[in-house]
């Protein structure tokens, strides 16, 4: 027998070992293995069991790690989809689908030494009275870790051991899983009553789930040619799409299959995981709830996936790489908030998880649920043309009210000798109230840090980032000046650093987060107010215990960037409010108005979810823009109508895929001449494509970023599966000199 293998490392080859005898029987598809690789020993993952092999000599496996395979043959054959769609080797796919921290040599478990009570027959033995007090502890507890034993009876190891001697304990290592929601109190829920919209959508998704089974069962590979049944469930804001989720995962269970649900922002998972956890942590579906995401230790990551892996966690949450969860077998994939950007992996393999999903489930017989009050143009494109089948929830539970949308035009704002105010007198007035009424309130802005730039006004000098075409953020409580593209820092100069001027009124333009809580704190003293962006929260668990003390109305005013925008679930919010609604509206990207319509569209959900209606207030320079005035109205069919039409005059997506090539290095001149002679090639390689349009080469957006001038040429085609197999050809007799590098970006989200 042969094993065909992909190395840990990016060759673009799979190698072939030779398996010794002994080992037939003991190694699969997907086992991880240690083998020979020139004078060095790597691990890789086997891909493929042969007869034969057209290389000679062959070496030998050296090692099979593990007892099981670790990669499932479902997953690999998404590996290989991603690898060849996403123009990237297979290694590169893989190391996606299996995390680093379960791929290792060495068992990842931690173990420690746990007292277990023995059965005894008899009387106890003669015990001092505080070897009796910590008996009586083990008894109670039947198993429990030394060390906790020991913190609870405080007392002594020597103490514990001596009952060892006694025969009526043992102490032993075991294996102690990490649980990043360890200690936490979850009580059990029932499902809701659905309402009649709620019951309908619930009712097609469980019939497609049925169905689904129902082919598997007939015939295994039916799923090869089985209809889309890949949902759009479209709900505005606080329409019951989680509960819809919820009862849909125990139609899941019940079959006897496990789900995947995905969120966007790892701020959205401690409720999400709470409210899944409270559902199916007891009663009659009781399983496991796994979380994966990158904010967890690597102990952590490690113990979640096995829990996957072993099948005793059936339901697996987190952010895009969950979408790669080894449930098995799968029936459920949730993709909420499926038109979220942060659903694109920004490095290679630069898949996006919304559109795994539905690859997936496809190749594994699931039904997948995307789930978005503002749907992505592609999705609703798909739906629109049949490929994805529409739900749609058009009003809120309990019939609440949707919040009531007031636009303020900044620039009848402007205060005399004062410039434009951070806070408009509506915004203002109406945070003083919610503060009377005890009600709480959600100021958003998608921009951290002090001020946006530094300026001096005698000279005109801006203090810009020397790797990067952008300015400086200044960081008040740094006392620094960053870069949010490369992380370069440096001192806030207190003068201007021009040598011809050094003038002290050099100044701070522009606004963040962190100046928009100082000055409400200026504003309202009285108030308790918070702040939620990537600053902020620096650890683990700043997420949890922010958003608990907001639930608890511990916090009264809420200030924040996306993370907060979205997802989140607040009755008593009965304000939000939007600093600087036209920030994402004018960048040199195509989905701008989209972005900004579901941006304002999702903050402003989060208002007027409880008892009380909501209000939303959206300040804006322009504020009869057509994806601001939409919003405004929560008209999503008629934004949709609007922005598909300008996209079917210039043939961007949805009506066309797009592929985004990058060339970058440190020599300007060389990166646009190689790009220049790269679209020659191009348009010869791709003659055979009626209709591909080529545009550029031209500078990205962002000519340059952490010291790399960039250059791009953008690909357009309805034919995107067959464009990324020519492309890769391409690419790999493309030899560019080695300070210049090309990256292929399949569907790009963002032009920058």
């Amino acid at each position: 027998m042969i094993a065909r293998v992909a190395l840990d490392f990016a060759v673009r080859k799979e190698f072939d070992y030779r398996v010794p005898p002994e080992w037939d029987g003991q190694i699969e598809v997907g086992s991880r293995v240690k083998v020979p690789f020139g004078a060095r020993q790597v691990m890789g993952s086997v891909t493929a069991l042969i007869d034969q092999s057209p290389h000679g000599n062959l070496r030998s496996l050296l090692k099979i790690i593990g007892q099981h395979s670790l990669v499932t043959a479902k997953v690999l054959k998404l590996a290989r989809w991603i690898a060849d769609y996403y123009c990237c080797p297979l290694e590169i796919a893989l190391r996606s689908v299996l995390p680093d921290t379960v791929r290792k040599e060495q068992k990842g478990w931690r173990e420690r030494l746990c007292v277990r009570l023995l059965p005894r027959a008899g009387d106890l033995p003669k015990l001092t009275g505080r070897q009796r007090e910590v008996w009586q502890i083990i008894e109670e507890w039947k198993t429990v870790p030394l060390q906790r034993l020991l913190e609870l009876a405080e007392t002594t190891a020597a103490t514990v051991r001596r009952l060892e001697d006694l025969g009526l304990i043992t102490i032993d290592s075991q294996i102690s899983e990490r649980d990043p929601f360890e200690g936490e109190v979850i009580l059990p829920t029932q499902p809701l009553a659905l309402n009649a919209e709620q019951t309908g959508a619930l009712s097609r998704i469980t019939k497609a789930m049925d169905e689904s089974a129902d082919r598997l069962s007939a015939s295994p590979s039916s799923t090869l040619h089985a209809p889309r049944s890949t949902f759009l469930l479209h709900g505005v804001t606080g329409s019951g799409k989680t509960e819809i989720y919820l009862q849909a995962i125990a139609h899941a269970l019940n079959q006897g299959k496990g789900a995947i649900v995905l969120v966007p922002e790892i701020s959205l998972t401690p409720q999400t995981v709470e409210r899944f956890k409270a559902r199916f942590s007891a009663g009659a579906h009781h399983t496991l709830v796994a979380v994966l995401h990158s904010h967890l230790s690597a102990g952590e990551r490690h113990d979640e996936w096995h829990k996957i892996r072993q099948g005793r966690a059936r339901i697996a949450i987190g952010a895009r790489s969950a979408i790669f969860a080894p449930v098995d077998p799968l029936g459920l994939i949730v993709v909420d908030e499926e038109h979220e950007h942060s659903y694109k992996q920004e490095e290679a393999p630069r898949y996006h998880a919304r559109d795994v999903a539905v690859k997936r489930g496809l190749d594994e017989g699931a039904v997948v649920v995307l789930g978005s009050a503002t749907p992505s143009l592609e999705s609703f494109y798909n739906a629109q043309c049949g490929k994805y089948q529409l739900v749609e929830l058009r009003a809120r539970v309990d019939d609440k009210k949707l919040p009531l949308v007031r636009v303020v035009d900044m620039r009848s704002e402007t205060r005399e000798g004062k410039g434009v105010p951070i806070f408009s007198r509506l915004l203002q007035e109406a945070i003083t109230k919610r503060l009377e009424k005890k009600e709480q309130a959600m100021l958003f802005l998608n921009r951290r840090g002090y001020a946006s730039s530094m300026l001096c006004p005698q000279c005109g000098y801006v203090a810009e980032c020397p790797n990067c075409s952008i300015a400086l953020t200044y960081h008040r409580r740094l006392e620094k000046i960053c870069c949010h593209i490369c992380g370069h820092s440096a001192a806030a100069p207190l003068v201007c650093p021009d040598a011809k001027c050094r003038s002290p009124a050099i100044r701070y333009v522009g606004l963040g987060t962190e100046k928009v809580e100082e000055t409400l704190a200026k504003l309202f003293p009285q108030a308790r107010i918070a702040r939620m962006d990537s600053d902020a929260m620096r650890r683990k668990d700043d997420f949890r215990r922010v958003l608990g003390d907001f639930r608890l109305g511990k916090i009264d005013i809420l200030v924040g960037t996306q993370m907060i925008a979205k997802g989140l679930h607040f009755p008593n919010v009965t304000l939000v409010g939007i600093i600087y609604a036209d920030l994402s509206l004018h960048m040199p990207d195509f989905r701008a108005g989209e972005r900004t319509f579901q941006l304002l569209t999702q903050v402003s959900g989060r208002a007027g979810r409880g008892d009380v209606e909501g209000e939303v207030v959206v300040q804006s320079f322009t504020p009869f823009h057509p994806a601001i005035q939409h919003a405004r109205r929560h008209d999503f069919a008629g934004f949709y109508a609007q922005e598909i039409e300008y996209r079917a005059q210039l043939k961007y997506p949805p009506l066309s895929r797009a592929a985004l090539l990058t060339l970058k290095g440190r020599n300007e001149d060389k990166v646009k001449f190689l790009a220049e002679h790269l679209a020659r090639e191009l348009e010869k390689q791709l003659k055979d494509f009626k209709d591909l349009i080529l545009a550029g080469p031209a500078p990205a957006p962002l000519l340059r970023a952490e010291t790399f001038y960039r250059y791009q040429i953008m690909l357009r085609t309805r034919r995107m599966s067959h464009l990324s197999l020519k492309l890769e050809s391409t690419l790999d007799h493309f030899r560019p000199p080695e300070d210049i590098r090309v990256i292929a970006d399949i569907d790009p989200v963002s032009l920058a």
